[in-house]
């Protein structure tokens, strides 16, 4: 019996160097999407990144815990790259991991259970990615925190955090990730995962 194989079930299964590799390139790729991204001028949200249809497509690929993983480092280093470069508050690469990790997970649940269910997935989790930005970016403005200014009213904290929103962009990608995912399935089926 070779370590490729999953035992009771006989199916095989990725040798754990080989999800680890995939975490490495895809944590790579995904710290690239999110540094080199649209900057915006809007209040809260400090862009578009071009990671969304990479991680949506891992998670797919390769499952939901080899995908959150990528994303969550990924991301992290990414938004770290934009906190040095940019200035950005450092609550933004943290940030990044609290909202776009489960995202991960959230599609990854799916992934065997039909193309309706994957969208609804993807879509489920972008708004949750969005409402993990918002939720915290109401608080850090109301309250003055993490960089986020002089504490304000908690209406003028809703109102600045709005722009967050914007982050339902990322719906766009999702056909972009069933693009990749088709392409890409072949070569991953090949390096084990199912």
């Amino acid at each position: 019996m070779n370590g490729a194989t999953g035992g009771e079930t006989g199916r095989k299964k990725p040798r754990p160097s080989v999800a680890l590799a995939v975490v490495i390139v895809f944590s790579a790729l995904i710290a690239i999407g999110t540094f080199l991204s649209i900057k915006l001028p809007l209040g809260p949200l400090g862009e578009i990144t071009w990671s969304p249809p990479i991680y949506m497509a891992l998670a797919v690929l390769a499952g939901p815990l080899v995908g959150a993983e990528a994303t969550a480092v990924g991301s992290f280093i990414g938004e770290s790259l934009n906190v040095v470069w940019f200035g950005w508050p450092p609550i933004y690469a943290p940030g990044m991991v609290w909202a776009r990790a489960p995202e991960a997970l959230i599609i990854g649940w799916a992934r065997k259970k039909g193309t309706k269910t994957l969208v609804a997935s993807m879509v489920l989790a972008t708004v949750f990615e969005t409402l993990a930005f918002f939720f915290p970016d109401w608080l850090f403005y109301t309250y003055g925190v993490f960089g986020y200014g002089s504490p304000v009213s908690v209406s003028k904290g809703f109102v600045t955090a709005l722009p967050d929103f914007l982050t339902l962009f990322d719906l766009v990608f999702i056909p972009v990730a069933f693009i990749l995912i088709r392409a890409a399935r072949p070569s991953f089926k090949r390096l084990g995962f199912d």
